[in-house]
């Protein structure tokens, strides 16, 4: 945070000892679209903040030895480490490939199934939810089992007018997504999708319609659509991993071939 030991160059708006927080400090954390009232509040917790960072810092200089405030050592430290960091980063995004094609990501699925075992269960379905006197039962009903374009076409259409709230998950959604929608919380996911392939619930204002459409259970292999994202991550994880060894390993090697550095014998003579 900002501020100051000089004398105060304009009207601050806050002093801990010889520091001073100003007006044109503020001016700089607003976002442009704040209201007035929105202004007071970051302005406010900003300066408690910036007090409560001074005292804290005064406190510290007044009890530490100058060996324990000595923070040479670290921010140099943390300078190369963010140098370093910076400049990886740099080389991925000039030379990693980061291209993961289909064909790829279901190889390293077939390889390694055993890690995409679901720890919990996962659906696809319709979830609606429409006031009572609004509610065409049979038609929805048939709306819900017909899939298609079209299909979800009509059913989304008069979901958006009639529906409080909906969702048509035909990709894989988490259970729980659908459970805490529904008045009655299904406490045993499994049996619950075992046994209800279409589920019909009321509360007093509503008509809940629930259509598993297919479903995987806990420990369950995870279908491949479910986990390819995750697949996507854990190659280019490993891409760079291999990469940043291997930049290292080749500067390290030009670094010797240029006869940069030298290594002294350091062994310790216990004779």
């Amino acid at each position: 945070m900002n501020g100051c030991s000089e004398a105060p160059r304009e009207e601050p708006v806050a002093q801990v000892g010889d520091r001073f927080l100003y007006k044109s400090d503020l001016l700089k954390i607003f976002p442009g679209n704040a209201t007035r009232e929105d202004s007071i509040l970051i302005a406010t917790d900003y300066i408690n903040k910036w007090v409560k960072q001074e005292l804290m810092i005064q406190k510290a200089n007044e009890n530490l030895s100058p060996g324990q405030k000595d923070v040479t050592r670290e921010l140099e430290e943390y300078r190369n480490s963010l140098i370093i960091f910076r400049y990886k980063n740099e080389l991925m995004q000039q030379r990693m490939d980061t291209v993961v094609t289909p064909a790829q990501i279901e190889q390293y699925y077939e390889q390694n199934k055993t890690t995409f075992n679901l720890d919990r269960s996962i659906v696809k379905g319709v979830y609606v939810r429409i006031p009572q006197e609004l509610a065409n039962v049979d038609a929805l009903k048939t709306m819900v089992q017909d899939m298609t374009d079209e299909g979800q076409s009509i059913l989304r259409d008069y979901c958006t007018r009639y529906a409080k709230n909906f969702e048509i998950a035909t990709n894989w959604i988490d259970f729980k997504v659908l459970n805490r929608n529904l008045p009655v919380q299904i406490d045993d996911p499994e049996a619950f999708l075992r046994n209800n392939s279409l589920k019909e619930m009321t509360d007093e204002d509503y008509y809940y319609l629930v259509s598993i459409l297919d479903y995987k259970l806990t420990n369950d292999l995870a279908p491949l659509e479910f986990v390819e994202n995750d697949i996507k991550n854990l190659i280019l994880n490993q891409r760079k991993i291999k990469f940043l060894r291997e930049v290292e390993t080749n500067i390290f090697k030009e670094g010797e071939r240029q006869k940069k550095f030298k290594i002294y014998d350091t062994a310790i003579n216990n004779e």
